[in-house]
């Protein structure tokens, strides 16, 4: 492996030789080179993401993705997501800061957050990010106050789909009320150009996105009844990014692709984006917890019953001899750090051994606990694993969604690191990915927000990935 230097402060190792990341994960727990070898950490494969963007523009060429940052805000993966062209889902000052710091132009970000805080807006407004959402009246007098010539996107209530997080019952306006609203920024002489939806984080349902669009159509055709000449769609997020996801992209694209060719075809001259997180990130990190500590407890003697859950594995009392024994292990990551996401995401994770298992070898009831002193603290309730011993490690996949965002240090358990890391044939064909070029630093023209298509803006990287599926625009030249 060699480090090569992303920018000044950003570094990632290029895997040689046929190495890969779940090698790197290996060679990290037996060196002992990092300063506590027994800490958890991350390793994550930025050519993972950088695949995932070839997939979006290959299956949804007429779609820009604007990257979800809160759904893992890694300086390494929002710069990646820089050098490739993406545009940027913000929903805070601090947000829209970091993305700006990258060099990023202000027409690549949109303010998702249809409840904004007014010296955010303000800030918004100085820094020239001019597109942003809304779903209430209160909200539109606020922007006439603070910044009345953004760009803004009716946010509407999509219709109900299933989803690992729904933001339906927080966000959106109902259609039936979107008349009324587009009334008000009519009388207020704000510049509403389209409108947006989200199905729902990590949707369940293929289908939701279609009905999303069909929905957004209805709102169009009314726009110009209030003076509004709609031309901007976005469709939220809610793609899946991991295989194990209960729907795959590709069965969300055969759904949403002709849905967009009926309701906004290509020459509608509506411009369509989205807001994917965890498609992008979700598979690209796994995280290794070391066992910090074990009990051996009985199987079927439990002290504490938890109806919901009667496998559940917990400290009751200890095993006879003629029992066979469940166990408890303790590790130390839990939901207070990275895996906060089984509460806030509802995710389900999947524990592997770093050693491989014997057929023969037996399985025990087990559950894994974080290290804090909460018993919420628990990782799984129930799972079997062969007995494990103080010291081994565990590895989680799929943890690059909502994980290392919300994380925290209660208890004084601190984060664990991440090392960055791309295969030597990506690293080769896709180096402008991983080093800040022109492209991604490149400073937008004033007032050039929303009449400039983003396809331009991504193009230089688009074409050095070999991506032909973009269709041709005439773009003046900036």
């Amino acid at each position: 492996m060699k480090t090569h230097i992303m920018n000044k402060d950003l570094s990632m190792e290029v895997l040689r030789d046929g190495l890969t990341a779940r090698d790197v994960l290996t060679n990290k727990v037996n060196s002992g080179g990092r300063d506590d070898k027994d800490d958890a950490f991350f390793v994550c494969d930025l050519g993972d993401v950088v695949n995932k963007y070839k997939k979006w523009v290959s299956r949804l060429p007429r779609v820009e993705p604007f990257y979800a940052v809160k759904c893992n805000d890694s300086p390494h993966v929002l710069q990646v997501l820089a050098n490739l062209g993406t545009g940027f889902d913000c929903a805070s000052k601090t947000e829209v800061q970091k993305v700006l710091n990258l060099g990023v132009g202000p027409d690549r970000i949109v303010y998702a957050n249809p409840c904004k805080q007014t010296s955010h807006i303000r800030y918004a407004k100085k820094n020239e990010v001019n597109l942003m959402t809304f779903d209430n009246e209160d909200e539109l007098h606020k922007i006439k106050n603070y910044f009345p010539d953004a760009c803004l996107l009716l946010r509407i209530l999509p219709p109900a789909a299933e989803a690992q997080c729904q933001l339906g019952m927080k966000f959106g306006c109902h259609p039936s009320q979107a008349p009324k609203l587009l009334e008000v920024a009519a009388q207020l002489d704000l510049n509403v150009v389209g409108v947006s939806f989200h199905v729902g984080s990590g949707c369940l349902e293929a289908s939701a996105f279609a009905r999303g669009v069909e929905s957004a159509k209805r709102i169009f055709n009314i726009a110009d009844q209030y003076g509004f000449d709609f031309d901007m769609l976005d469709i939220g997020g809610g793609f899946p990014g991991q295989e194990s996801a209960a729907i795959s992209f590709d069965e969300i694209v055969a759904d949403l692709g002709p849905a967009l060719d009926e309701h906004f075809p290509p020459g509608s001259g509506v411009r369509i984006i989205a807001e994917p997180g965890r498609f992008f990130v979700a598979s690209a990190f796994t995280v290794a917890v070391n066992i910090v500590a074990k009990r051996m407890v009985a199987r079927d003697i439990q002290e504490f019953k938890d109806e919901e859950a009667e496998d559940a594995v917990m400290n009751s009392v200890a095993p006879s001899l003629c029992e066979e024994p469940a166990f408890m292990y303790y590790v130390n990551d839990g939901v207070y750090g990275s895996f906060n996401c089984l509460l806030y995401d509802h995710a389900a994770v999947t524990p592997t051994l770093m050693r491989d298992v014997d057929k023969e070898e037996p399985l025990f009831s087990t559950s894994v606990w974080g290290p804090t002193c909460d018993g919420l603290d628990r990782i799984m309730e129930h799972c079997l694993l062969p007995e494990l011993q103080v010291g081994d490690w565990i590895l989680f996949e799929d943890m690059g969604a909502y994980t290392m965002a919300a994380a925290s240090t209660f208890n004084g358990f601190g984060k664990p690191s991440c090392y960055y890391v791309a295969d030597a044939n990506m690293w080769g064909s896709n180096n402008h990915a991983f080093i800040q070029s022109d492209c991604s630093a490149r400073r937008h023209v004033k007032d050039s927000a929303i009449t400039l298509p983003a396809m331009k803006r991504g193009l230089c990287a688009q074409e050095r990935l070999g991506i032909t599926q973009i269709p041709s625009v005439a773009v003046p030249e900036v």
